[in-house]
């Protein structure tokens, strides 16, 4: 590019920056458009709970701007405060282009950007926001809010095809013509280099022997994910298979409730202090380095009652990890369903312990169901692809609105 051309301002705009999915998917975005573009990232702060993504966003060298205000939980004051700062953020950088990701920054950051008569203004919907989250009452006000959102949004971006389908068939977002399909998108290589050492580090750590099957949940502990499900396998697996060992990888407001139900259930666990027994279950917290965590596990379990498009999946799928996981979300849209990945109800627990049986059973199977999932995710959810999809359609757009950047 000639120097002194203009590029095209991008404002990205996400809700918080913790560990998941969105932070990954802005963070590529701000880090590999290519020189036509020049990409200022927003967001709020993340709940003590949860883990932190700042790593993520240290290592590709992007600097943030955060609005501190902007936080999970509704709240008037702090949210009007967060709108008046992103307004303020708009009027400096005068973005071509807004794009918001997720529920509050997607409300917040658009209604900003529609006053503020930003040309282009774009959101992801991340999550299957309208189910099981929210009373019915609730469910209701965010339906005809996003409904009013959706008229002013140039376009809605949907992660997977069942997402599509349920924003414009079901709930009536938008007219499906208003709404294109960019998959997530992740740098993989590392779930691939180093599995050996990585496979023994996990392994030592938490003093696990050769011939021990490792099946682990990874994600925040809160009710949506459905923990229990997961408990009232430690017990039937285990009897079935003595050599598997259950972990549970995470933080978030269900710990304490969780492990109360272990006590009550009689199942043996320990929390962080005694990673070295070598009881049924344990509770990991976080782990930053979940790389690690993939080589050394042997199945990756997922039971939530809602999911988008789940980050621990496609991860797991990349370090040739078979997945056991409900069928629920956007989950079919990123599995190889009897190849790669075994699914059940979200109440068929019977079914969910037979899978884990199963698979602990079976090396071969593991393996076989490791080789596709790799193979599928590759070629799936490459951060290539998610950046040269949406460099195209930022272009499409602008042109739409007869909008000529001299880049």
């Amino acid at each position: 590019m000639s120097e002194g051309k203009e590029k095209i301002r991008v404002l990205r705009i996400i809700n918080r920056f913790n560990l998941g999915g969105p932070t990954f998917n802005v963070a590529y975005l701000t880090r590999y458009m290519d020189d036509r573009f020049e990409t200022m990232l927003l967001g709020g702060t993340k709940d003590e709970s949860e883990a932190s993504s700042e790593f993520i966003l240290e290592e590709l060298g992007i600097k943030p701007t955060v609005i501190s205000e902007m936080k999970r939980a509704i709240s008037p004051m702090s949210d009007y405060k967060s709108y008046l700062e992103i307004s303020k953020v708009i009027r400096e950088f005068r973005p071509h282009i807004v794009h918001t990701h997720a529920a509050k920054s997607g409300t917040l950051g658009r209604i900003a950007a529609i006053h503020n008569n930003v040309p282009v203004v774009l959101h992801t919907f991340h999550g299957h926001v309208f189910h099981s989250y929210f009373g019915k009452v609730k469910t209701g006000m965010y339906k005809w809010i996003e409904r009013y959102l959706a008229n002013h949004t140039s376009r809605i971006i949907a992660i997977s095809q069942i997402q599509s389908d349920e924003l414009s068939m079901i709930h009536r977002i938008a007219d499906s013509s208003k709404i294109e399909i960019v998959p997530l998108g992740f740098d993989l290589s590392r779930f691939q280099k180093n599995q050996a050492e990585k496979r023994k580090a996990f392994r030592n750590r938490f003093n696990l022997n050769d011939d021990d099957i490792a099946i682990g949940i990874i994600g925040r502990l809160v009710p949506i994910k459905n923990h229990t499900m997961f408990l009232d396998a430690v017990k039937p697996v285990h009897k079935a298979n003595p050599h598997t060992r259950f972990f549970i990888i995470g933080d978030g407001e269900s710990k304490d409730a969780l492990l109360e139900y272990c006590k009550k259930s009689k199942i043996e666990f320990n929390w962080l202090d005694a990673p070295e027994s070598q009881t049924p279950l344990c509770f990991t917290s976080w782990i930053k380095e979940i790389d690690q965590v993939m080589a050394g596990l042997d199945i990756v379990a997922l039971t939530s009652l809602n999911e988008g498009t789940p980050v621990s999946l496609i991860e797991a799928q990349s370090a040739s990890r078979p997945v056991v996981s409900t069928r629920v979300g956007g989950i079919e849209d990123i599995v190889v369903e009897d190849g790669s990945a075994l699914l059940c109800g979200i109440y068929d627990q019977a079914m969910f312990n037979q899978h884990l049986i199963q698979l602990s059973n079976d090396q071969l199977r593991r393996t076989t169901m490791g080789k596709i999932g790799q193979a599928h995710v590759i070629e799936q959810f490459s951060y290539h692809c998610l950046v040269s999809d949406m460099q195209s359609l930022y272009q499409k757009l602008l042109e739409e609105k007869n909008i000529n950047i001299n880049t």
